[in-house]
Protein backbone atom coordinates (compact mmCIF):
# COMPACT_ATOMS: atom_id res chain seq x y z
CA UNK A 1 0.00 0.00 0.00
CA UNK A 2 1.33 3.38 -1.02
CA UNK A 3 1.45 6.30 1.64
CA UNK A 4 1.02 9.80 0.21
CA UNK A 5 4.13 12.04 0.58
CA UNK A 6 2.30 14.66 2.70
CA UNK A 7 1.37 12.02 5.20
CA UNK A 8 4.95 10.77 5.29
CA UNK A 9 6.17 14.32 5.98
CA UNK A 10 3.59 14.88 8.71
CA UNK A 11 4.46 11.62 10.38
CA UNK A 12 8.15 12.37 10.43
CA UNK A 13 7.45 15.80 12.01
CA UNK A 14 5.25 14.28 14.68
CA UNK A 15 7.86 11.67 15.48
CA UNK A 16 10.59 14.30 15.81
CA UNK A 17 8.32 16.46 18.00
CA UNK A 18 7.58 13.53 20.29
CA UNK A 19 11.27 12.76 20.64
CA UNK A 20 12.04 16.43 21.45
CA UNK A 21 9.33 16.58 24.13
CA UNK A 22 10.62 13.38 25.66
CA UNK A 23 14.13 14.80 25.77
CA UNK A 24 12.97 18.01 27.39
CA UNK A 25 11.03 16.05 29.99
CA UNK A 26 14.08 13.98 30.82
CA UNK A 27 16.23 17.09 31.19
CA UNK A 28 13.64 18.69 33.45
CA UNK A 29 13.45 15.57 35.59
CA UNK A 30 17.22 15.50 35.98
CA UNK A 31 17.22 19.22 36.83
CA UNK A 32 14.63 18.71 39.54
CA UNK A 33 16.71 15.90 41.03
CA UNK A 34 19.95 17.84 40.76
CA UNK A 35 18.64 21.04 42.40
CA UNK A 36 18.26 19.59 45.93
CA UNK A 37 21.63 17.87 45.60
CA UNK A 38 23.30 21.14 44.62
CA UNK A 39 21.58 22.94 47.46
CA UNK A 40 22.77 20.28 49.88
CA UNK A 41 26.30 20.48 48.55
CA UNK A 42 26.47 24.29 48.82
CA UNK A 43 27.64 25.62 52.24
CA UNK A 44 24.82 26.85 54.44
CA UNK A 45 24.65 30.62 54.81
CA UNK A 46 25.72 31.83 58.29
CA UNK A 47 22.69 32.74 60.39
CA UNK A 48 22.34 36.38 61.33
CA UNK A 49 23.63 37.11 64.86
CA UNK A 50 20.85 37.06 67.40
CA UNK A 51 20.91 38.82 70.78
CA UNK A 52 21.82 36.41 73.59
CA UNK A 53 19.36 37.11 76.39
CA UNK A 54 21.35 35.19 79.01
CA UNK A 55 24.56 37.09 78.34
CA UNK A 56 22.64 40.35 78.19
CA UNK A 57 20.95 39.72 81.53
CA UNK A 58 24.32 39.01 83.16
CA UNK A 59 25.87 42.13 81.67
CA UNK A 60 22.99 44.32 82.83
CA UNK A 61 23.53 42.91 86.33
CA UNK A 62 27.31 43.35 86.14
CA UNK A 63 26.92 46.95 85.04
CA UNK A 64 24.76 47.75 88.05
CA UNK A 65 27.27 46.01 90.35
CA UNK A 66 30.21 48.03 89.01
CA UNK A 67 28.31 51.31 89.31
CA UNK A 68 27.61 50.37 92.93
CA UNK A 69 31.36 50.16 93.48
CA UNK A 70 31.67 53.93 93.08
CA UNK A 71 28.35 55.10 94.49
CA UNK A 72 28.01 54.26 97.27
CA UNK A 73 30.96 51.84 97.65
CA UNK A 74 34.03 53.99 97.05
CA UNK A 75 32.25 57.09 98.38
CA UNK A 76 31.73 55.42 101.76
CA UNK A 77 35.14 53.70 101.75
CA UNK A 78 36.96 56.99 101.22
CA UNK A 79 34.45 59.06 103.21
CA UNK A 80 35.02 57.07 106.38
CA UNK A 81 38.80 57.40 106.18
CA UNK A 82 39.00 61.18 106.13
CA UNK A 83 38.47 63.59 109.01
CA UNK A 84 34.92 64.55 109.86
CA UNK A 85 35.30 68.07 108.45
CA UNK A 86 35.97 66.60 104.99
CA UNK A 87 33.52 63.70 104.79
CA UNK A 88 30.89 65.48 102.67
CA UNK A 89 33.49 66.85 100.27
CA UNK A 90 35.00 63.39 99.85
CA UNK A 91 31.68 61.70 99.17
CA UNK A 92 30.74 64.55 96.86
CA UNK A 93 33.84 63.87 94.78
CA UNK A 94 32.74 60.30 93.98
CA UNK A 95 29.18 61.38 93.24
CA UNK A 96 30.14 64.35 91.06
CA UNK A 97 32.74 62.29 89.14
CA UNK A 98 30.03 59.71 88.42
CA UNK A 99 27.84 62.40 86.87
CA UNK A 100 30.66 64.14 84.98
CA UNK A 101 32.16 60.98 83.48
CA UNK A 102 28.75 59.66 82.45
CA UNK A 103 28.13 62.71 80.27
CA UNK A 104 31.66 62.82 78.84
CA UNK A 105 31.66 59.07 78.11
CA UNK A 106 28.36 59.37 76.25
CA UNK A 107 29.62 62.35 74.27
CA UNK A 108 33.24 61.48 73.48
CA UNK A 109 34.87 58.86 75.70
CA UNK A 110 33.28 55.70 74.31
CA UNK A 111 34.17 56.57 70.74
CA UNK A 112 37.76 57.47 71.62
CA UNK A 113 38.20 54.18 73.47
CA UNK A 114 36.25 51.69 71.35
CA UNK A 115 35.75 52.92 67.80
CA UNK A 116 38.13 52.48 64.86
CA UNK A 117 40.77 55.17 64.80
CA UNK A 118 41.85 54.49 61.21
CA UNK A 119 45.54 55.21 60.71
CA UNK A 120 45.88 56.12 64.39
CA UNK A 121 44.03 53.06 65.67
CA UNK A 122 47.10 51.73 67.45
CA UNK A 123 46.93 54.72 69.78
CA UNK A 124 43.41 56.17 69.85
CA UNK A 125 39.91 55.48 68.60
CA UNK A 126 37.99 57.64 66.18
CA UNK A 127 35.10 60.09 66.28
CA UNK A 128 32.51 57.99 64.47
CA UNK A 129 30.63 57.14 67.66
CA UNK A 130 30.62 60.56 69.30
CA UNK A 131 27.28 60.94 71.09
CA UNK A 132 26.79 57.21 70.36
CA UNK A 133 26.06 58.01 66.74
CA UNK A 134 25.00 54.99 64.69
CA UNK A 135 24.29 52.72 67.65
CA UNK A 136 20.72 51.39 67.75
CA UNK A 137 18.78 48.91 69.86
CA UNK A 138 19.67 46.29 67.23
CA UNK A 139 23.42 46.95 67.26
CA UNK A 140 25.32 44.07 68.85
CA UNK A 141 28.77 44.12 70.41
CA UNK A 142 30.92 41.20 69.23
CA UNK A 143 28.34 39.59 66.90
CA UNK A 144 28.73 35.84 66.94
CA UNK A 145 30.61 35.88 70.26
CA UNK A 146 28.85 37.52 73.18
CA UNK A 147 25.92 38.97 71.22
CA UNK A 148 25.04 41.68 73.74
CA UNK A 149 23.64 45.09 72.79
CA UNK A 150 26.32 47.69 72.15
CA UNK A 151 24.43 50.08 74.43
CA UNK A 152 24.95 47.57 77.27
CA UNK A 153 28.65 47.18 76.45
CA UNK A 154 29.12 50.94 76.42
CA UNK A 155 27.28 51.29 79.72
CA UNK A 156 29.41 48.54 81.27
CA UNK A 157 32.60 50.25 80.13
CA UNK A 158 31.24 53.58 81.36
CA UNK A 159 31.22 52.24 84.92
CA UNK A 160 34.94 51.43 84.57
CA UNK A 161 35.57 54.93 83.26
CA UNK A 162 33.69 56.30 86.30
CA UNK A 163 35.55 54.45 89.04
CA UNK A 164 39.06 54.99 87.64
CA UNK A 165 39.26 58.77 88.13
CA UNK A 166 37.27 58.44 91.35
CA UNK A 167 40.06 56.22 92.73
CA UNK A 168 42.61 58.97 92.05
CA UNK A 169 40.81 61.27 94.49
CA UNK A 170 42.01 59.13 97.38
CA UNK A 171 45.57 60.33 96.83
CA UNK A 172 44.76 64.03 97.22
CA UNK A 173 41.86 63.73 99.66
CA UNK A 174 41.23 66.76 101.89
CA UNK A 175 43.22 69.26 99.81
CA UNK A 176 41.93 69.92 96.25
CA UNK A 177 39.47 72.61 95.25
CA UNK A 178 36.21 71.25 93.88
CA UNK A 179 36.44 73.36 90.72
CA UNK A 180 39.95 72.03 90.11
CA UNK A 181 38.74 68.47 90.65
CA UNK A 182 36.03 68.76 87.99
CA UNK A 183 38.35 70.28 85.39
CA UNK A 184 41.15 67.83 86.13
CA UNK A 185 38.89 64.78 85.94
CA UNK A 186 37.33 65.89 82.65
CA UNK A 187 40.71 66.35 80.97
CA UNK A 188 42.16 63.22 82.54
CA UNK A 189 39.31 61.03 81.29
CA UNK A 190 39.70 62.17 77.69
CA UNK A 191 43.49 62.37 77.48
CA UNK A 192 44.61 59.56 79.79
CA UNK A 193 41.89 57.02 80.48
CA UNK A 194 40.34 56.80 77.00
CA UNK A 195 43.67 56.31 75.17
CA UNK A 196 44.91 53.65 77.58
CA UNK A 197 41.57 51.80 77.46
CA UNK A 198 41.93 51.81 73.68
CA UNK A 199 45.54 50.61 73.85
CA UNK A 200 44.55 47.52 75.83
CA UNK A 201 40.91 46.74 74.97
CA UNK A 202 40.02 48.76 71.89
CA UNK A 203 42.45 47.32 69.35
CA UNK A 204 45.47 49.41 70.32
CA UNK A 205 49.13 48.47 70.42
CA UNK A 206 49.25 46.96 73.92
CA UNK A 207 46.41 44.55 73.30
CA UNK A 208 47.82 43.44 69.95
CA UNK A 209 51.23 42.96 71.60
CA UNK A 210 49.67 40.37 73.90
CA UNK A 211 49.38 42.33 77.15
CA UNK A 212 46.91 40.44 79.38
CA UNK A 213 44.46 42.56 81.33
CA UNK A 214 41.19 40.76 81.87
CA UNK A 215 39.36 43.43 83.86
CA UNK A 216 41.54 46.49 84.35
CA UNK A 217 44.77 45.96 86.27
CA UNK A 218 46.56 48.20 83.78
CA UNK A 219 43.70 50.29 82.45
CA UNK A 220 42.14 51.04 85.85
CA UNK A 221 44.47 50.42 88.77
CA UNK A 222 48.00 51.17 87.58
CA UNK A 223 46.55 54.09 85.66
CA UNK A 224 44.71 55.53 88.68
CA UNK A 225 47.48 54.71 91.16
CA UNK A 226 50.23 56.43 89.18
CA UNK A 227 48.02 59.45 88.51
CA UNK A 228 47.26 59.59 92.23
CA UNK A 229 50.96 59.61 93.12
CA UNK A 230 51.63 62.44 90.67
CA UNK A 231 48.72 64.41 92.15
CA UNK A 232 50.00 63.86 95.69
CA UNK A 233 53.46 65.08 94.74
CA UNK A 234 52.29 68.12 92.77
CA UNK A 235 49.73 69.27 95.35
CA UNK A 236 52.02 68.64 98.30
CA UNK A 237 51.11 67.48 101.78
CA UNK A 238 47.97 68.33 103.70
CA UNK A 239 48.20 71.18 106.18
CA UNK A 240 49.47 69.70 109.44
CA UNK A 241 50.59 66.41 107.89
CA UNK A 242 52.89 64.60 110.33
CA UNK A 243 51.91 66.77 113.30
CA UNK A 244 48.09 66.79 113.31
CA UNK A 245 45.96 63.75 114.08
CA UNK A 246 44.51 62.64 110.73
CA UNK A 247 42.97 59.34 111.83
CA UNK A 248 39.80 58.12 110.05
CA UNK A 249 36.68 59.65 111.57
CA UNK A 250 34.33 56.65 111.00
CA UNK A 251 35.68 53.26 110.02
CA UNK A 252 32.16 51.82 110.03
CA UNK A 253 31.53 53.78 106.82
CA UNK A 254 34.75 52.39 105.39
CA UNK A 255 33.87 48.79 106.25
CA UNK A 256 30.48 49.20 104.56
CA UNK A 257 32.18 50.78 101.57
CA UNK A 258 34.79 48.01 101.33
CA UNK A 259 32.06 45.38 101.54
CA UNK A 260 30.17 47.03 98.68
CA UNK A 261 33.38 47.16 96.69
CA UNK A 262 33.94 43.44 97.27
CA UNK A 263 30.45 42.47 96.10
CA UNK A 264 30.51 44.90 93.19
CA UNK A 265 33.88 43.53 92.07
CA UNK A 266 32.19 40.32 90.92
CA UNK A 267 30.56 42.43 88.21
CA UNK A 268 33.91 44.10 87.56
CA UNK A 269 35.85 40.85 87.04
CA UNK A 270 33.33 38.16 86.12
CA UNK A 271 31.41 40.67 84.00
CA UNK A 272 34.50 41.34 81.93
CA UNK A 273 34.00 37.98 80.23
CA UNK A 274 30.95 39.63 78.57
CA UNK A 275 29.13 36.32 78.80
CA UNK A 276 27.47 34.06 81.37
CA UNK A 277 29.78 31.07 80.99
CA UNK A 278 32.43 28.98 82.70
CA UNK A 279 35.18 31.59 82.41
CA UNK A 280 32.97 34.13 84.15
CA UNK A 281 32.53 31.58 86.93
CA UNK A 282 36.30 31.08 87.17
CA UNK A 283 36.82 34.85 87.36
CA UNK A 284 34.28 35.06 90.17
CA UNK A 285 35.96 32.28 92.16
CA UNK A 286 39.40 33.80 91.62
CA UNK A 287 38.14 37.17 92.83
CA UNK A 288 36.81 35.71 96.06
CA UNK A 289 39.89 33.62 96.82
CA UNK A 290 42.42 36.39 96.13
CA UNK A 291 40.51 38.97 98.14
CA UNK A 292 40.21 36.79 101.23
CA UNK A 293 43.87 35.72 101.01
CA UNK A 294 45.09 39.31 100.69
CA UNK A 295 42.94 40.51 103.60
CA UNK A 296 44.40 37.82 105.83
CA UNK A 297 47.96 38.42 104.58
CA UNK A 298 47.74 42.17 105.34
CA UNK A 299 46.14 41.44 108.72
CA UNK A 300 48.84 38.99 109.80
CA UNK A 301 51.65 41.22 108.47
CA UNK A 302 50.28 44.12 110.49
CA UNK A 303 49.74 41.87 113.52
CA UNK A 304 53.39 40.83 113.41
CA UNK A 305 54.78 44.33 112.85
CA UNK A 306 52.37 46.60 114.77
CA UNK A 307 51.26 43.94 117.30
CA UNK A 308 47.54 44.50 116.62
CA UNK A 309 45.33 43.57 113.63
CA UNK A 310 43.34 46.68 112.72
CA UNK A 311 39.98 47.05 111.00
CA UNK A 312 41.52 49.52 108.56
CA UNK A 313 44.22 46.97 107.81
CA UNK A 314 41.96 44.05 106.94
CA UNK A 315 39.70 46.11 104.66
CA UNK A 316 42.74 47.67 102.98
CA UNK A 317 44.12 44.17 102.42
CA UNK A 318 40.86 43.05 100.88
CA UNK A 319 40.94 45.95 98.42
CA UNK A 320 44.57 45.14 97.60
CA UNK A 321 43.52 41.59 96.73
CA UNK A 322 40.66 42.83 94.58
CA UNK A 323 43.05 45.12 92.74
CA UNK A 324 45.77 42.54 92.18
CA UNK A 325 43.48 39.79 90.92
CA UNK A 326 41.71 42.10 88.47
CA UNK A 327 44.06 41.60 85.48
CA UNK A 328 44.48 37.91 86.31
CA UNK A 329 40.91 36.93 87.14
CA UNK A 330 40.17 35.43 83.72
CA UNK A 331 43.61 33.93 83.12
CA UNK A 332 44.68 32.08 86.29
CA UNK A 333 43.29 29.14 88.24
CA UNK A 334 42.20 29.50 91.88
CA UNK A 335 45.62 28.44 93.15
CA UNK A 336 47.18 31.23 91.14
CA UNK A 337 44.61 33.65 92.55
CA UNK A 338 45.50 32.50 96.07
CA UNK A 339 49.19 33.22 95.44
CA UNK A 340 48.36 36.63 93.97
CA UNK A 341 46.29 37.49 97.04
CA UNK A 342 49.00 36.59 99.53
CA UNK A 343 51.71 38.48 97.65
CA UNK A 344 49.51 41.54 97.15
CA UNK A 345 48.45 41.68 100.79
CA UNK A 346 52.04 41.73 102.06
CA UNK A 347 53.53 43.97 99.35
CA UNK A 348 50.73 46.55 99.54
CA UNK A 349 50.99 46.65 103.34
CA UNK A 350 54.69 47.45 103.04
CA UNK A 351 54.01 50.03 100.31
CA UNK A 352 51.13 51.81 102.05
CA UNK A 353 52.49 51.75 105.59
CA UNK A 354 56.26 51.75 105.27
CA UNK A 355 57.37 53.03 101.85
CA UNK A 356 55.10 56.07 102.02
CA UNK A 357 56.68 57.17 105.28
CA UNK A 358 60.20 56.49 104.06
CA UNK A 359 59.76 58.80 101.05
CA UNK A 360 57.51 61.26 102.85
CA UNK A 361 54.79 61.80 100.24
CA UNK A 362 51.18 62.29 101.36
CA UNK A 363 49.10 59.69 99.56
CA UNK A 364 46.10 60.42 101.79
CA UNK A 365 44.09 57.21 101.36
CA UNK A 366 46.79 55.06 99.74
CA UNK A 367 45.56 55.25 96.16
CA UNK A 368 49.07 54.58 94.90
CA UNK A 369 50.08 52.24 97.72
CA UNK A 370 47.12 49.93 97.10
CA UNK A 371 45.94 50.51 93.52
CA UNK A 372 49.19 51.44 91.83
CA UNK A 373 51.38 48.88 93.58
CA UNK A 374 48.65 46.23 93.69
CA UNK A 375 47.99 46.73 89.99
CA UNK A 376 51.67 46.21 89.15
CA UNK A 377 51.85 43.07 91.33
CA UNK A 378 48.75 41.65 89.70
CA UNK A 379 49.85 42.46 86.16
CA UNK A 380 53.27 40.84 86.60
CA UNK A 381 51.87 37.74 88.29
CA UNK A 382 49.29 37.39 85.53
CA UNK A 383 52.15 36.82 83.11
CA UNK A 384 53.79 34.33 85.47
CA UNK A 385 50.69 32.36 86.52
CA UNK A 386 48.40 32.45 83.46
CA UNK A 387 46.87 29.00 82.90
CA UNK A 388 45.90 28.09 79.29
CA UNK A 389 43.48 25.51 80.71
CA UNK A 390 41.45 28.42 82.12
CA UNK A 391 41.86 30.73 79.13
CA UNK A 392 43.67 29.82 75.92
CA UNK A 393 44.88 33.41 75.58
CA UNK A 394 47.03 32.83 78.65
CA UNK A 395 49.32 30.63 76.56
CA UNK A 396 51.02 33.70 75.11
CA UNK A 397 51.39 35.50 78.42
CA UNK A 398 54.77 36.37 79.87
CA UNK A 399 56.20 38.63 82.54
CA UNK A 400 58.19 40.50 79.87
CA UNK A 401 55.08 41.37 77.85
CA UNK A 402 53.26 42.43 81.01
CA UNK A 403 56.20 44.64 81.99
CA UNK A 404 56.04 46.23 78.53
CA UNK A 405 52.43 47.21 79.16
CA UNK A 406 53.17 48.46 82.68
CA UNK A 407 56.03 50.70 81.55
CA UNK A 408 54.07 52.37 78.74
CA UNK A 409 51.08 52.92 81.02
CA UNK A 410 53.20 54.46 83.78
CA UNK A 411 55.04 56.76 81.39
CA UNK A 412 51.96 58.12 79.62
CA UNK A 413 49.90 58.43 82.79
CA UNK A 414 52.66 60.20 84.75
CA UNK A 415 53.54 62.68 81.99
CA UNK A 416 49.98 63.45 80.91
CA UNK A 417 48.73 63.79 84.51
CA UNK A 418 51.56 66.19 85.34
CA UNK A 419 50.75 68.37 82.32
CA UNK A 420 47.00 68.37 83.05
CA UNK A 421 47.61 69.39 86.68
CA UNK A 422 49.63 72.41 85.63
CA UNK A 423 47.00 73.41 83.08
CA UNK A 424 44.36 73.25 85.81
CA UNK A 425 46.61 75.13 88.21
CA UNK A 426 47.03 77.92 85.67
CA UNK A 427 43.29 78.14 85.00
CA UNK A 428 41.63 77.81 88.42
CA UNK A 429 44.31 76.82 90.94
CA UNK A 430 44.61 73.47 92.66
CA UNK A 431 44.31 73.99 96.41
CA UNK A 432 42.04 75.99 98.66
CA UNK A 433 43.60 78.59 100.94
CA UNK A 434 45.32 77.42 104.10
CA UNK A 435 42.44 78.77 106.18
CA UNK A 436 39.84 76.99 104.04
CA UNK A 437 41.74 73.74 104.30
CA UNK A 438 42.07 74.03 108.07
CA UNK A 439 38.35 74.76 108.39
CA UNK A 440 37.57 71.76 106.22
CA UNK A 441 36.43 71.32 102.64
CA UNK A 442 32.85 70.57 103.67
CA UNK A 443 32.21 74.15 104.76
CA UNK A 444 34.70 75.96 102.52
CA UNK A 445 33.81 74.18 99.25
CA UNK A 446 30.19 73.19 99.77
CA UNK A 447 28.82 75.28 102.62
CA UNK A 448 27.67 72.23 104.56
CA UNK A 449 28.81 70.24 107.59
CA UNK A 450 28.01 66.96 109.24
CA UNK A 451 26.42 67.74 112.66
Amino acid sequence: MNIPSTLKTTGRAALLGSLALAALGTVAAFAQQAAPAAAAAAPAAAPAPVLDTGNTAWMLTSTALVLMMTIPGLALFYGGMVRKKNVLATIMQSFAITCLVTVLWFMFGYSLAFSDGGGMNAYIGGVSKFFHHGITVSTLWLPGVSNIPEFVFSMFQMTFAIITPALIAGAFAERMKFSALLLFMALWLLFVYAPIAHWVWGGGFLGTAGVLDFAGGTVVHINAGVAGLVCALVLGKREGYGTTNMAPHNLVYSVIGASLLWVGWFGFNAGSELAADGLAGAAMMNTQVATAAAALAWMFAEWIVAKKPSVLGIISGAVAGLVAVTPASGFVNPTGAFIIGIVAGVVCYISAVKVKHIFGYDDSLDAFGVHGVGGVVGALLTGALADPAINALGKGGSVAIQLYGIVFTILWTAIATFVILYIVKALVGLRPTTQEEVEGLDISQHGEVVP
